[in-house]
């Protein structure tokens, strides 16, 4: 929050001469505007560009039951992928400050961070369930969250929009870009308008043909995940509506086209999984996850 201006108390002033009362006051009406300016933008611009935070994730390896020895290097590779994903996480939390609107963190790093760690995490589980029971529960380890810190530096982001720092233009914003001028504006108009504009659609590889044949037991678990596929596409298509104007150049890539791929591999995941559990665990459906921008 900004902080407001002192009050000073007013004083008569004896009038000398018209021309003098009317220099006295431009003068301080001119200083009043300068001091507002100096406490209300810079403070703003201090606090939303100052430290940007810590990600914090919950630990999965102490809630892991006992890993058979053929599970082993595949568990410890995704646990070092977790760590992996934190830690740039956190770098783009840096590399980001004062991009996007007030809820850029959570669409654009830790929406994308949990899509990433249900993958990882499920792929955990799959390895200790190909020999020992699979884990139940681990997906409510996914979520992240942003310290203190860095959740009060968001929502100076969101009040600060009023002065210019980082605001999010509207769908309409290329005639108000002079308007909210600043390191995020200037990356947002024009990129935007290249990134975002006219929407487009999504599009995905058709997962259902390239699936074997699916054992009756896993019918129903298939099909349930095939359901979840279309269901994203159709959100990722929403979101890129109406979000239209948002965000800077990779604003489409980093908090739609990304996390969509993530939900997909999980989704995917789960359909191999099923089919494996009773048949042949298909492979190469990873391949099927990306989508692309269509204009």
């Amino acid at each position: 929050m900004s902080r407001a201006l002192p009050k000073y108390s007013k004083r008569r002033v004896g009038f000398i001469g018209g021309a003098a009362a009317v220099a006295l006051s431009g003068a301080v009406i001119a200083g009043s505007a300068l001091a507002g300016e100096s406490s209300d933008g810079n403070d703003a611009n201090v606090r939303t560009l100052a430290g940007p935070g810590t990600i914090s994730c919950p630990d999965v390896a102490p809630e892991l039951p006992a890993i058979p020895a053929s599970a082993q290097a595949e568990v410890d590779r995704n646990l070092g992928q977790l760590d992996t994903q934190i830690a740039e996480a956190n770098r783009r939390l840096v590399d980001t400050v004062g991009q996007g609107g007030p809820n850029f963190v959570q669409n654009a790093i830790l929406g994308p961070l949990k899509d990433k760690r249900v993958a990882a995490i499920n792929r955990i589980a799959t390895a200790i369930g190909r020999t020992a029971e699979r884990p139940a529960g681990l997906d409510s380890l996914a979520a992240c969250t942003l310290d203190a810190e860095g959740a009060a530096e968001t929502g100076g982001e969101a009040g600060g929009d009023g002065g210019g720092e980082a605001a999010t233009p509207p769908a309409d914003g290329a005639g108000q870009g002079a308007d909210q001028g600043d390191a995020g504006q200037e990356s947002g108009n024009g990129a935007d308008d290249a990134g975002n504009a006219g929407a487009g659609t999504i599009s995905c590889p058709d997962v259902a043909p390239e699936l074997p044949a699916i054992p009756a037991s896993a019918q129903a678990e298939v099909d349930r995940n095939l359901g979840q596929l279309d269901t994203q596409i159709a959100e990722a298509n929403r979101r890129l509506v109406d979000t239209v104007g948002q965000g800077g150049p990779n604003f489409v890539q980093n908090a739609i086209l990304g996390p969509l791929k993530d939900k997909r591999v999980a989704a995917i995941n789960r359909i191999a999984t099923a089919i494996g559990r009773t048949a042949e665990r298909p492979a190469g459906l990873d391949s099927l996850a990306a989508c692309t921008l269509t204009k």
